[in-house]
């Protein structure tokens, strides 16, 4: 069984569609001489079972890479291109900003892009349409999305836009990583696929080609998106068989605060159990779950924490990862009782100080760990 070229999960055992005699390509048309040895194909289409991506399982062309329009011209395209360039460069505030068109062939809609106030540089494949591209004065590169690690010429870019040229692409994925490797954070792109929710729409069989690999739903196509990095801001079908989607490279979470808040809890923990110890007592942690493993090893409470309490009973008797410290049971811990106990156990912390309240000895101090710093929870009476 075949899979997805999205997500690498198995496609349908049995496929949706199956058409004999499908012409090969859509391009390199066969002259009268080829009629002898030209012949069509069987396509089958089939649906991933994991992201729902519906798909042909037969091989790409052999100029998937190239971009080659014969409607780059018209004055319908031309209408819809400056519409969308309107929206999205001032949806997104890409006035002044460096743009890539991956995929722009001799630059029909990247000479458009020109007359915006942006930055408009291309990238083509196929060599002849990178001449005819630069010939009437544009910024084109010769160059493919091919890996994730690639580092395309006058990058890196503060959006990009790709039309009707995703579904050509054998590895998705990989052709859109590589774009992302070369936007800034937070970049923004622009891109087009034909509808296949507009395919089942019109029952348009004639709509399918072998050119085509992917045949995207908005779902499937924002599934997508999402596996390569990108958050769907907006999604709309135009031209009636088109859907476009406007996203923006996902920004990797910042964890100023959580480094900043590791360096003051764990100060602050030291100060109290050094106080502690100081004074010849006994300090203890409630909660051996992740948070108390977390808490003593990387604070390092190994050798001055007494024991850990817990209430099940198959973690009693064990001792916390990284940090040694032995669990013991509240009863135990009754019978050898610590002066401060620190309650590391979120969920939990009212019912603990509770049992510690009603159970433990007179003064012991409980402490706990809820937020971002120790709260004091008074004295057992």
């Amino acid at each position: 069984m075949k899979r997805c070229i999205s997500c690498g999960a198995l496609l349908s055992e049995a496929p949706l569609l199956t058409i004999e005699n499908m012409p090969a390509a859509a391009q390199n048309l066969p002259g009268p001489e080829d009629a002898e040895r030209e012949h069509g194909i069987t396509v089958r289409l089939c649906a991933c079972t994991g992201c729902g991506l519906v798909q042909l399982d037969n091989e790409p062309v052999s100029y998937y890479r190239d971009v080659i329009r014969s409607g780059g011209w018209s004055t319908t395209m031309d209408r819809l291109r400056r519409s969308q360039y309107d929206a999205w460069i001032a949806m997104c505030g890409l006035e002044g900003g460096k743009i890539l068109e991956a995929g722009c062939g001799q630059g029909e809609f990247l000479k458009i892009l020109a007359d915006y106030p942006v930055q408009a540089f291309g990238m083509e494949h196929k060599h002849d349409l990178v001449l005819k591209a630069r010939a009437a004065g544009l910024t084109v590169s010769e160059d493919y999305p091919e890996t994730e690690d690639q580092v395309f010429e006058n990058g890196p870019f503060d959006g990009f836009t790709s039309f009707n040229f995703l579904e050509h692409q054998p590895d998705p994925c990989r052709y859109l990583r590589a774009i992302a490797r070369n936007l800034v954070p937070g970049g923004y792109g622009l891109v087009t696929v034909p509808s296949f929710e507009y395919i089942l729409g019109q029952n348009s069989f004639y709509e399918l080609i072998p050119d085509h690999l992917s045949y995207f739903t908005e779902g499937t196509l924002s599934s997508l998106m999402d596996r390569c990095g990108f958050d769907v801001l907006k999604k709309e079908r135009v031209n009636r068989d088109t859907i476009s989607v406007i996203v923006r490279k996902r920004t990797m979470p910042d964890v100023s605060g959580l480094i900043a808040r590791r360096e003051s809890i764990a100060a602050e923990v030291l100060r109290l159990v050094d106080t502690v110890s100081g004074e010849g007592k006994k300090i203890a942690v409630w909660g051996a779950s992740h948070q108390g493993f977390t808490l003593c090893a990387v604070t390092g409470l190994q050798g001055k924490v007494a024991y850990i309490i817990d209430s099940a009973p198959f973690k009693q008797g064990m001792i916390a990862p990284a940090s040694h410290i032995p669990i013991i049971s509240p009863e135990d811990a009754r019978k050898d009782p610590a002066d401060t106990i620190i309650i590391v156990a979120p969920g939990y912390t009212e019912e603990i100080a509770g049992i510690i309240r009603r159970t433990f000895p007179k003064g012991t101090s409980i402490r706990t760990l809820m937020t971002d710093h120790l709260d004091d929870l008074g004295r057992t009476e």
